[in-house]
């Protein structure tokens, strides 16, 4: 234990960068290999029928930050890999959750994401779906021409799991019953599996040990699992250029996020009809956001999902620390604790 604890008391302890810092020494690290990925997505999305590329380019360059494709670079990195395959498979990956992204805006009815509008407000319903489907088959023949098993099944394994969390969550929504156990289950489907498939296969295809490659998963996982709940947290309590999308989406919705699971929990007997009408029945009126922003801000809800995503962090960098200490275990680190810090 000694090693290992020392060094994630270390990662932990050291003075990150702010967020944007993070992402942005990442990007510069893995910069020649990202640019590599862009052009190998853009190829893939290639086709003789119009409206695939245009639909598609669409998505793609609406923004974000790369940060799954990053992973996937920094993990091989990290592990001195000197191959190509690195980005082939980082581009799947990307490609797997540009594909997530138009179903999720097809499910959840979204008009806008990062300020523009969606794929499907513009092209229609029909038409985002399937080309979905077109970007989730091009992420498999990146995934086969890498020719490692290991790697296949660990991306294919976490599109089965992404799809599974889909259903999951439609189960959950307006659902004043679920539990916090249920909502997590959610996010490690949804968002942890592909941020733990991230990392693992750039431990995979160095051809690392398994305890090391379980650690990265670990890492991964972890950190997506704390990446959500500040996402969830900041839908009540942040600013829009934190969360990347407007305040209050969740809330509109009818999501069982974090904050709103705790909530109901801690509701007086009073105050559970409200609940009802503005989840389960989805019945808001003018107000309803800042009353609910009022409850969680009385009963902690909120700082208690930033200390829940603290805790999944600390369980991330204690996995990362198995992982050689360079340059890359250290912009991971400061990107798994600068993540959570969001909220603060």
């Amino acid at each position: 234990m000694g090693l290992a604890a020392t060094a994630s008391e270390t990662l932990a302890a050291r003075r990150a960068p702010e967020f944007p810092s993070a992402v942005a020494h990442l990007r510069s690290l893995t910069e020649r290999d990202l640019e590599a990925v862009n052009h190998e997505i853009l190829s893939r999305l290639d086709s003789p029928v119009k409206m695939i590329p245009e639909l598609a380019g669409h998505l793609i360059h609406a923004g974000g930050k790369r940060l799954r494709p990053m992973l996937t670079l920094a993990s091989a990195r990290l592990f001195d890999y000197a191959g190509e395959d690195h980005v082939k498979l980082a581009a799947a990956v990307e490609l797997i959750h540009g594909a997530t992204l138009l179903h999720d805006d097809v499910v959840d009815a979204s008009s806008l994401r990062r300020g523009a509008s969606t794929a499907n407000t513009i092209w229609g319903n029909k038409e985002s779906v399937l080309v979905g489907d077109f970007i989730f088959s091009r992420s498999f023949e990146l995934m086969v021409e890498a020719k490692n098993l290991d790697v296949l099944r660990s991306l294919s394994h976490a599109s089965s799991i992404i799809a599974q969390g889909e259903v999951l969550q439609l189960t959950t929504q307006k659902n004043i019953a679920a539990t916090f156990e249920t909502y997590l289950q959610v996010v490690r489907a949804k968002t942890a599996a592909l941020f733990a498939a991230a990392t693992e296969v750039g431990a995979q295809i160095s051809g690392r040990p398994a305890e090391e490659e379980i650690a990265m998963r670990r890492f991964g996982e972890d950190f997506g699992i704390a990446y959500q709940l500040v996402d969830d947290a900041l839908d009540y309590a942040g600013f829009e250029y934190a969360l990347g999308k407007t305040v209050g989406d969740d809330f509109r919705e009818g999501k069982m996020t974090a904050p709103v699971v705790f909530a109901i929990e801690r509701a007086r007997e009073e105050e559970k009809p409200f609940w009802r009408r503005v989840i389960a029945e989805g019945r808001q009126e003018p107000g309803d956001f800042e009353k609910a922003q009022s409850l969680m801000e009385r009963d902690g809800v909120i700082e208690d999902t930033f200390e829940c995503a603290r805790d999944y962090t600390q369980k991330a960098l204690d996995a990362l620390s198995k992982a050689p200490d360079n340059e890359y275990r250290e912009a991971l680190g400061d990107l798994a604790l600068t993540s959570t810090a969001r909220g603060s």
